[in-house]
């Protein structure tokens, strides 16, 4: 189960997130953007540094390449969370519909086209919602958006150290948030 307290605290990191894992920018790699959304002691920070010192090695065309090479042309490291699992099957189409449910519950539409799996909304989405007050309601519907990354993840994380890219590093830092942000059983008894 997630502790909401500990997903509001991370919102900024999966709003870096969000942002390193959309088509990049020569200002997504500005000093300031990683020295705003994590400190030292998240539990991210290692991967997440990793993966910014890698990327400087590189120049904004061969970054802009690489994310391209990287995330449009591969099916084993799509940015789509269902489809490893379920590809384009009737069971991905209604999990798209309760993802889109989610979005909706927070007064969120998904702009054009996009899926609701797409990786860079469901961190922009977590980055934007306002679920206090909605505790409930909000618990059950990130636990399954967090699911549904956490799944998707493990198989572009494998996918990504496969072929040795620097986007490894991060997507190691976003499911090292993950596991910040549930809930571990010991802790659940506490509150009981």
């Amino acid at each position: 189960m997630i502790n909401l307290e500990k997903l509001q605290n991370d919102q900024t990191v999966f709003g870096f997130f969000a942002q390193m894992l959309t088509y990049p920018e020569k200002l997504d790699f500005h000093p300031s953007v990683l020295a705003e959304s994590l400190d030292s002691k998240h539990p991210a920070y290692p991967s997440v540094r990793t993966f910014w010192d890698l990327m400087h090695e590189y120049s904004m065309e061969q970054i802009e390449e690489m994310y391209v090479q990287t995330f449009d042309f591969q099916k084993k490291t799509t940015l789509y969370m269902t489809f490893h699992k379920f590809e384009d099957s009737r069971d991905r189409g209604q999990m798209l519909a309760k993802l889109k449910e989610t979005y909706q519950l927070y007064g969120l539409d998904i702009a054009g086209s996009e899926l609701s799996d797409y990786l860079p909304l469901m961190c922009e989405f977590v980055y934007a919602a306002n679920w206090q007050g909605h505790e409930k309601q909000a618990a059950e519907s990130l636990d399954l958006m967090l699911a549904v990354m956490k799944d998707g993840t493990y198989h572009l994380l494998k996918a990504l150290e496969k072929s040795g890219s620097p986007y490894a590093h991060l997507i190691r830092g976003l499911r090292e948030t993950f596991k910040a942000c549930i809930q571990q059983e010991t802790e659940a008894h506490e509150h009981d």
